[in-house]
């Protein structure tokens, strides 16, 4: 179809007429070389495109096909019309789901196939606010003169798939399987965050990031509940009430920027807490809870520790979901002076990779 839009283009057709065999061949195989051309530099970030282009070829001729053995069939109407061809009566949602289509596309579909006389329709008897489809004896017809076609496309992608090295319709069963099990988008976005969070470093506190260490804490702080008497004494004086207590402060750096930070507040020689972690809105989302929440454990052992304590509140998922990740479990230790806190985690250092 692409070469034959091409020729009409330039007006090739009613030159060499549209049957003229060794033009067409030409001009097809040049396109075919070209387009391909452009996959090959565009490379597997096209795939679909590149799918999507394989799949108008098919159906393109697909519907040449059909022609070529008198049905009277779109293709696009097929997977409905498969799917009643036995001769059962199903409802628009039982096609969608067993062809694996949109209720509004099978929907669109099945009323074409009704307009053109290959369908019927009638009322659910045990609920009679759903529409049935069913084939006509027109598309019964249909379906009796196209087993021949079957028999011959059949043969035919048998034979094209002994010609390749790989096995078209094993791949796509496979590849079908993969992305249920995580879809093309979650994969990316863990990608990206990866990319991102390689991009990150994590740098000691400096007294230039006082202001920030308030201004991100503050900001989480206010968004989900009230700041209290212990929030103002940990934020304002860092340098008093942490540092020289023995406790240390981290800054997550991206592109350079701060982004986030966590603290560890000294509670013993061998016991620290794990607190005031922040991550600046437009950051969130590339694992830099996570990075600091690991160098804040490796930096704890490092100063000795062998546990790490933490309260927060389980209404913040994503935050306990993160502690768990570094290893953190639910305990019942002393009362908090935060009323937002409502649960306490530790994690125990020992020997163990850290999260």
């Amino acid at each position: 179809m692409m070469a034959v839009n091409f020729l009409r283009r330039h007006n090739t057709v009613k030159k060499f007429g549209q049957n003229n065999t060794c033009i067409y061949f030409y001009v097809s195989t040049y396109l075919n070389t070209f387009v391909m051309d452009f996959y090959e530099k565009a490379g597997k970030k096209a795939i679909g495109s590149r799918l999507r282009r394989l799949s108008d070829r098919i159906t393109d001729e697909a519907a040449e096909i059909y022609k070529m053995y008198g049905t009277d069939l779109q293709p696009r109407w097929f997977p409905v019309f498969y799917a009643l061809s036995e001769g059962q009566e199903k409802s628009i949602t039982q096609i969608a789901d067993e062809i694996g289509q949109s209720h509004p596309a099978v929907s669109q579909v099945t009323r074409e196939m009704v307009k053109q006389g290959f369908l019927k329709e009638k009322k659910d008897k045990a609920d009679g606010r759903k529409n049935l489809v069913f084939l006509s004896p027109k598309a019964k017809e249909t379906a009796d003169k196209m087993q021949v076609q079957y028999h011959d496309v059949h043969a035919v992608i048998e034979d094209i798939i002994g010609q390749t090295d790989h096995n078209i319709w094993k791949a796509i069963a496979e590849w079908e399987f993969l992305l249920d099990k995580k879809s093309l988008l979650a994969r990316v976005a863990e990608q990206k965050k990866i990319r991102e969070s390689s991009d990150v470093v994590v740098v000691p506190y400096r007294p230039e990031y006082k202001k920030l260490f308030r201004e991100m804490n503050e900001a989480w702080i206010s968004a989900n509940f009230k700041m209290e008497e212990a929030d103002y004494k940990s934020l304002d004086h860092p340098e008093d009430y942490i540092l020289a207590n023995g406790g240390k402060i981290i800054f997550a750096l991206y592109n350079n920027e701060p982004v986030g930070t966590c603290a560890l507040i000294k509670m013993s020689d061998t016991s620290y807490e794990l607190a005031k972690m922040a991550v600046t809105p437009a950051a969130q989302g590339k694992g830099i809870g996570y990075i600091l929440g690991r160098a804040a454990l490796t930096l704890a052992k490092e100063m000795g520790a062998k546990r790490v304590y933490l309260e927060s509140n389980t209404k913040l998922k994503p935050a306990i979901n993160l502690y768990v990740k570094l290893g953190f479990k639910k305990i019942t230790g002393n009362p908090s002076p935060y009323e937002r806190a409502n649960i306490q985690m530790e994690v125990w250092l020992g020997e163990k990779e850290l999260g």
